[in-house]
């Protein structure tokens, strides 16, 4: 959850920038298709511009809606297609309560989902801090240029560093001790996510690329 204030700010901004009196400018979710139709228009024709890419994100206010429209959204992106799988485990789980089926089916706040699926040009987010003075922090914003069996080759895209080239590794990472689970998860992933749209608390209004 994050402060009414918050969102109370995301909505006049957006309505400053479009010039719309509507809640969020208007951009707010409609349906796959319409609302895919008005923030990302003619994507077939730009998506190999980082430009045009890195400019617009759909916005919501639930994990769920954010996972099926970028979805959606990778499903129409073109070129080949790398899954990335995570490997996950219970801590301490010495007497495996808990199999690996249901712990790679969790979504966990903080944490890369069990696969992610990339394609040349698509947009990530970086969900840790890696190499805050190289430019690597949470919420970094990058496109994917290229990927191997275990590094993906992006471009930082946002902030001082944009234009910089890195090769991001898997990670081991772990739950917070404030999620509700009876147990810490370990999962080695990439720390990304699919960006073409976000939660609204991960927007940073001083980027004003909204």
């Amino acid at each position: 959850m994050i402060k009414r204030q918050a969102v109370e700010a995301v909505d006049r901004t957006m309505q400053d920038i479009t010039g719309v009196a509507l809640p969020f400018g208007g951009k707010i979710d409609n349906g796959y298709g319409r609302r895919f139709q008005t923030i990302f228009p003619s994507l077939e024709f730009n998506m190999s511009e980082s430009e045009y890419i890195i400019s617009r994100a759909i916005l919501s206010t639930k994990n769920d809606s954010v996972d099926e429209t970028n979805d959606y959204l990778i499903d129409r992106f073109h070129g080949e297609e790398r899954i990335y799988y995570s490997i996950d485990e219970a801590i301490d789980d010495k007497n495996g309560f808990y199999p690996l089926e249901f712990l790679n089916s969790l979504t966990v706040s903080g944490l890369p989902p069990h696969y992610i699926r990339v394609k040349v040009g698509c947009p990530i987010i970086l969900l840790r801090n890696i190499d805050p003075a190289n430019g690597l922090c949470n919420d970094t914003r990058l496109i994917c240029k290229s990927f191997q069996k275990n590094v993906i080759n992006a471009e930082i895209v946002v902030g001082q560093h944009a234009g910089k080239r890195i090769f991001l590794p898997k990670l081991p990472l772990s739950s917070s001790d404030d999620d509700l689970f009876s147990f810490k998860l370990k999962r080695k992933q990439f720390p990304i996510r699919l960006c073409f749209a976000m939660t609204i608390n991960k927007i940073k209004l001083r980027d004003k690329q909204f």
